[in-house]
């Protein structure tokens, strides 16, 4: 079995249900299957083989299950681009994974306009969308219209490639991450049976779909032909108003997401009985916020924790181990990141590999099919990733006494932000390249919205008379603007490890 073949049973078993809503727009099941597979064939008359490319950049749409859906079938590989970067992040993903076609909505032409002559291994340019101006490439619409429907010559195996989605890595380049057909389907049916998804579910889905959490969500409630209310972006209001216009029973939300929904002046007015599942993950849950969200919304919270690499979560918290009151281990556990999910094993280890008792802190490894293939072009940082077989999450944890997990501390130096990772070695490449700065170091302060906040450190060059509007200006056109530092401080010198490492332990004291 493939993943595509989750296109053609539900196209089948559902064919006039809906598969994807936005906003007024129903695409059914059997609609769905059409259009991807009548993209499936102008992408193979355009040059694309099976073990080939196709990108895109876009913000969520229906175009991207079509996408996504192309490459399940034909058995292409799929790589995501965050609209949220800026021109030259974006090249460095298309150079480094070198698509033969790039898929894009309207209004990101500019950015490839000003990565023109950079894109030689690029043959075929389709936009979504009416452009403004001619921007050189070909309708999406166009393109699918002209195509056949019928089945194609080719087909995807379940040892291949699907997806690669690009995630930032601690050397300040992002790192392609691989996930595989048999991994992905095996994790789709795996979240479906631990999140009890049934057919008569639909979720609502705000998260991004360059994202693995909104991807892998979408693939588990595919398993049982749910409809899925798609969002484009995310605002507290319209997912709460979709909610009740269509009694959705799910969704999926960083824990930035949720208190912007619970801090709605207008909570109460909206309609939310239909609701039973909300799932977070992307980001940890302050319990305070937790708290609070259960006692608007109930007891209808699951947790998954994991990472891209995993390729699907690796630990769950189920709805009833979410205990407000109650014996102090079993409320302790709300802190948790819960157990293993079926199909997936938890270590936790010493820096000798050893296992680590209960309470006792070492690095998360985790085993599962799920898993990574490895990292796209970088056999080095696939090699770091693994130990005998198992991903090394980077994370810091401890078990209790029944293998809950508690992540405690990352040993990766890296701040999650409204759910997005950010490495503080890629913001301090980005800082660096400044004539006037010497050296730069960037850590994580708490936040109250963002969970937390880049604080950047600066020591200027010799003379150099440097604001922290300037940074801003610079940073804005190198990196995206949730990475960019939220505070900028300007020092004499930065404390230093004997080593000459930067000691960022002092830093975070100045915070």
């Amino acid at each position: 079995m493939i993943l595509g073949d989750l296109i053609f049973r539900n196209a089948r078993l559902f064919a006039s249900a809906p598969a994807v809503i936005v906003d007024d727009q129903v695409i059914t099941h059997h609609q769905m299957a059409a259009r991807t597979m009548r993209l499936a064939n102008a992408l193979l008359a355009r040059g694309v083989g099976r073990g080939g490319r196709v990108a895109i950049l876009a913000q969520n749409c229906p175009e991207y299950y079509e996408v996504y859906g192309a490459g399940e079938i034909a058995g292409w590989v799929t790589v995501t681009i965050n609209f949220r970067l800026a021109t030259p992040e974006i090249g460095y993903i298309l150079a480094d994974s070198q698509p033969q076609v790039l898929i894009y909505a309207a209004e990101y032409a500019p950015h490839l306009a000003a990565l023109a002559g950079q894109l030689p291994f690029i043959k075929h340019f389709i936009r979504i969308g009416a452009a403004e101006s001619d921007d050189g490439g070909e309708s999406y619409e166009a393109a699918c219209d002209t195509a056949s429907g019928e089945p194609l010559p080719i087909g995807a195996e379940p040892d291949d490639i699907a997806y690669i989605l690009y995630t930032s890595g601690t050397t300040g380049r992002p790192k392609g991450v691989m996930l595989g057909q048999r991994g992905q389907l095996q994790a789709a049916q795996i979240i479906c049976i631990e999140s009890y998804i049934e057919p008569t579910d639909s979720v609502a889905l705000v998260m991004p779909l360059y994202h693995i959490g909104a991807k892998i969500t979408s693939l588990a409630h595919a398993w049982r032909g749910c409809p899925i209310v798609l969002h484009r972006a995310f605002r507290p209001d319209a997912l709460m108003a979709s909610i009740a216009a269509h009694k959705v029973t799910t969704t999926l939300l960083a824990p930035t997401m949720l208190k912007d929904v619970l801090d709605l002046a207008d909570f109460e007015r909206y309609d939310r009985a239909s609701l039973r599942k909300i799932f977070y993950s992307a980001a940890p849950m302050p319990s305070v916020l937790l708290k609070r969200a259960m006692e608007r919304f109930g007891p209808i919270f699951t947790q998954f924790y994991g990472a891209t690499e995993s390729g699907a979560p690796a630990t769950t918290l189920h709805r009833h181990q979410h205990h407000l009151e109650g014996p102090e281990a079993a409320v302790c556990r709300l802190t948790s990141a819960g157990q293993a999910m079926n199909g997936c094993e938890i270590r936790i280890v010493d820096d000798a590999g050893a296992d680590c008792g209960p309470e006792e802190p070492g690095e998360i490894l985790v085993r599962s099919d799920a898993l990574m293939l490895g990292y796209w072009n970088n056999s080095e940082a696939t090699a770091d990733a693994f130990a005998d077989g198992w991903l090394r999450t980077g994370d810091i944890g401890v078990f209790d006494e029944e293998a809950f997990v508690f992540v405690v501390d990352r040993k990766k130096d890296m701040i999650v932000s409204g759910g997005e990772n950010i490495y503080s070695r890629e913001v301090e490449e980005a800082l660096l390249s400044h004539e006037d700065i010497a050296e730069a170091a960037v850590v994580g302060r708490p936040d109250p919205r963002w969970g937390e906040v880049g604080v950047a450190f600066i020591v200027c060059s010799p003379e150099a008379q440097l604001t922290a509007e300037a940074v801003g200006e610079h940073c804005r056109k190198m990196i995206a603007a949730y990475k960019r530092p939220k505070d900028v401080r300007f020092v004499e010198e930065l404390p230093k490890l004997p080593n000459g490492k930067i000691e960022k332990t002092k830093l975070r004291q100045l915070l």
